[in-house]
């Protein structure tokens, strides 16, 4: 491949488009990109919507491991040096559309054009990133610390370019799930936050930057929170 070539490489066009290897595929929300136990054979890149991570133990037990807005990549241990099964369960949580890339394509176009190397790589840095964040937040993190991250990672607070009014729908089962507690906990605490100012909530929850104090200054006002109603939050 010449010097001029490689120059005019664009990688967000490469991704937002098919082509030879790589297809647009649209998921439902609820619908699997691909199940745990799956061969690994492809890259996603998540174009728009959102979705999760799981996994499922032998026992049957699912948590989810880590959210995925638009320019993620998913499922990237199939590039492994020698394929295998799918760790984890990829699921849309809203609407999605992501291009899905072959092993085979994927690993030649990143062997032949740097700026898509080094886009996976930054991606890559990112995600081990936020593994260590997520893992740093369970061990030292209450609970209600927890749910006010997941929250903002949900919001997107922190990350480039418009961020959207609402939250993806999700469950206080499901969030629950994220910060391992029960259902019931993650009701109060959501009362709380309402009750406090840091979110609202009328059919969709939305964020407000003030929640940002419960994690990076572990503020909170002077409530009896105690005497908080609890209201449900479907």
């Amino acid at each position: 491949m010449t010097a001029t070539s490689t120059l005019t490489f664009d990688p967000i066009s490469y991704l937002a488009h098919a082509g030879i290897g790589r297809r647009i595929t649209d998921l439902k929300p609820k619908e699997a990109f691909f199940s745990q136990g799956d061969p690994a054979d492809s890259v996603y890149y998540l174009q728009s919507g959102r979705a999760k991570l799981t996994v499922v133990s032998h026992e049957g037990k699912e948590a989810t491991i880590t959210l995925l807005s638009i320019g993620d990549f998913v499922g990237e241990e199939s590039l492994a040096a020698v394929p295998g099964l799918r760790l984890s369960t990829a699921t849309a949580i809203s609407a999605c559309t992501a291009l899905k890339i072959s092993r085979e394509e994927m690993i030649r176009v990143m062997h032949l054009e740097h700026a898509l190397s080094d886009m996976f790589l930054k991606f890559l840095l990112a995600r081990s990133m936020r593994t260590q964040a997520d893992l740093v937040d369970q061990l030292f993190n209450s609970s209600e610390k927890r749910l006010a991250r997941i929250l903002l990672l949900m919001a997107e607070f922190g990350k480039p370019g418009v961020r959207e009014i609402f939250i993806p729908p999700v469950t206080q089962e499901a969030l629950a799930e994220m910060i391992g507690t029960t259902r019931s906990r993650v009701s109060f605490f959501m009362n709380r936050f309402r009750k406090l100012g840091f979110i609202e909530y009328n059919g969709r929850i939305q964020v407000h930057k003030s929640l940002l104090n419960v994690v990076l200054l572990d503020q909170f006002p002077k409530h009896n929170t105690e005497q908080l109603p609890i209201e449900s939050i479907a």
